[in-house]
């Protein structure tokens, strides 16, 4: 196999997706069990701990696109990942058992997540996204992480001392389980960038679409991963609280941090379609949230469809 051929970039973007999925399982593990051993409900574990640790991989690739490729990678890995979130993770777990939403995180952390998509949008509608938007973005995470910390601290308030004792132990080895998760998704980001970038770029797509969708897809994998696990398992919590958190952090910390790196510019496509898909999106799943605190298998087979809808209208 000659390096740049068509296989050998395949090979890469399948073990980087597998390196990707296999990090995000080692980091959602230990991340969890280190937080549960402090006294995190599992809402509060899938809106911080959780999400945070599946939102790594939109971090790398969005960093290492913009870096070594064009800020149209990174800033197509997030719009397309959130859009993917709820599309797909939601509705595909929704299809397995439906989903109760949590009051608070409802109340507490939607409110965060409508915000970054209006943030998102309102700052890059002039077609650029430079150092002071990126700050304000930071700034507006530090206001979700204060908020979020004031909320563990109150639960932690409530523990009783019979709960106490029975809370597992942290663990080093839950520690080096993180390390060696991040590890991972550091490789994995880096082999499926390489290798999507170079076939589809050979094949004339643009690093807009290359972004919004296999970037996008391939990142948005541990979310999905996550959540159909916590579906499976009634956690209906889990899985509702990661895609709200992740899609919180991809716009708040990576396009924040991205931005402060280097300018993300904004192509007139992007606004015209991608920024109100993602509104669009934001707003159905927010509705569906408000109007019966549940999302049931028919709101599963909206979420999945639409999502497929704007898969199809992305290609040229």
């Amino acid at each position: 196999m000659l390096p740049g051929s068509p296989l050998v970039e395949l090979l890469l973007i399948a073990g980087g997706v597998a390196l990707l999925y296999a990090g995000a399982e080692l980091l959602v593990a230990g991340a969890r069990d280190l937080a549960l051993a402090v006294g995190l409900k599992a809402s509060t574990v899938g809106v911080t701990v959780v999400a945070f640790a599946t939102t790594a991989p939109e971090l790398f690739v969005s960093l290492l696109g913009a870096v070594t490729v064009s800020t149209d990678i990174g800033l197509g890995a997030i719009v397309g990942s959130n859009i993917a979130n709820i599309g797909l993770v939601l509705g595909v777990s929704a299809l397995i058992r439906p989903l109760d939403v949590s009051d608070t995180v409802f109340r507490r952390d939607v409110p965060f997540m409508v915000l970054a998509a209006l943030l998102l949008v309102g700052l890059g509608w002039d077609g650029r996204i430079g150092l002071v938007d990126g700050v304000v973005l930071l700034g507006t995470l530090v206001a979700f992480t204060v908020a979020v910390l004031r909320r563990v601290r109150e639960n932690q308030s409530e523990i009783t001392d019979s709960e106490r004792d029975e809370m597992p132990d942290a663990k080093g080895r839950d520690a080096a389980i993180v390390v060696a998760g991040i590890a991972a998704l550091v490789l994995g980001s880096r082999w499926l960038i390489d290798g999507s970038e170079s076939l589809l770029a050979a094949a004339g797509f643009s690093d807009i679409f290359i972004g919004l969708t296999v970037l996008a897809l391939g990142t948005s994998l541990p979310e999905l991963a996550a959540s159909v696990v916590a579906a499976v398992r009634g956690e209906a919590e889990f899985s509702v609280g990661n895609v709200v958190g992740s899609n919180i952090y991809n716009v708040l910390a990576v396009i924040g941090i991205v931005a402060v790196v280097t300018p993300i510019s904004v192509a007139p496509d992007v606004r015209g379609f991608e920024f109100p898909a993602l509104l669009a999106f934001t707003a159905v799943v927010v509705g569906i949230m408000a109007y019966s605190e549940r999302i049931t298998r028919v709101d599963g087979v909206g979420l999945t469809v639409g999502y497929g809808v704007f898969v199809y209208l992305l290609l040229p």
